[in-house]
């Protein structure tokens, strides 16, 4: 059982355009360890039905764990350590030839594939390309990338300096918009103090380096509620999962990876019920 995490959130109100479309996700490998860690802001409507999906594996598909709404996984990981999120972008061109997404594409990339080679792979062949929004993709060995399109060209953006930070500009060429981005230098300029801390990193601390890139709820002028909707923590080394919804420390959900993916029955997780 894991022991109950206190999140220290310090909540700092960023001035977005749009509501609902501010998310913040980064992966980082410990240097001194080797631990692998995943954070993400998934900043939205409030008034989805958000959720927790586990999947059990199968002959041909491997046990995972997405969280989204509508039957469409936003992010997640699967037992080989797999991990994926998405992000919206100033919007381009469509791609010539690029194909739109049929079905639920993120459970499709956990069910299948183990690296993020893998991810790219499965992506290309089905000829996905995104013009307004870009996919982080993250494994269990210490790669990951950010995967874009931009001027009717895949752009990767490799991990460099054992971390790789995505909000919703584009890494390939920020001038595009939503740049600079506060969130996203907040969330550098944590991880930086973290590692010159010389105490030891821990799951904790790594996951609140997006502790001041969350979005206070605020309505629109026709009255509907968007921030923060919930944040996912990660240790992929240790195969833990912490959830916390709606910026609420008392709504939250605990999960040793291992064990749900050893169930041999899945089971959903209505977030507004934890």
């Amino acid at each position: 059982m894991l022991k109950k995490p206190r999140l220290l959130f310090l909540f700092v109100l960023f001035l977005f355009s749009a509501i609902g479309h501010a998310c913040s996700v980064v992966y980082y490998m410990d240097p001194g360890t080797g631990k692998i860690y995943v954070a993400n802001n998934e900043d939205y409507w409030y008034d989805v039905d958000a959720y927790i999906q586990i999947v059990p594996k199968s002959k041909k598909e491997l046990a995972r764990l997405w969280y989204g709404w509508d039957n469409f996984a936003q992010g997640g990981i699967n037992e080989a350590g797999l991990f994926f999120d998405g992000a919206v972008t100033p919007e381009q061109p469509r791609i010539k030839g690029s194909k739109k997404i049929k079905g639920n594409l993120g459970d499709d990339i956990l069910a299948t594939c183990k690296t993020v080679q893998d991810a790219i792979a499965l992506i290309e062949k089905r000829k996905i390309a995104l013009p307004d929004a870009h996919i982080m993709f993250g494994d269990a060995t210490g790669n990951a990338v950010v995967v874009e399109w931009l001027d009717g060209e895949q752009k990767i953006i490799p991990i460099r300096n054992n971390r790789l930070v995505m909000t919703n500009f584009l890494l390939a060429d920020p001038t595009r918009g939503n740049h600079p981005c506060p969130r996203y230098n907040a969330i550098q300029k944590n991880l930086e103090t973290l590692e010159k801390n010389k105490d030891s990193i821990s799951f904790l601390k790594a996951a609140n380096t997006i502790s001041n890139a969350v979005q206070i709820p605020n309505a629109d002028k026709e009255g509907r509620t968007g921030g923060t909707l919930y944040s996912t923590f990660i240790n992929i080394s240790d195969m833990e999962l912490i959830l916390v919804y709606q910026l609420d420390n008392k709504k939250m959900s605990k999960l040793n990876l291992q064990s749900e993916f050893d169930r041999p029955k899945g089971r959903k997780i209505a977030l507004n019920s934890l």
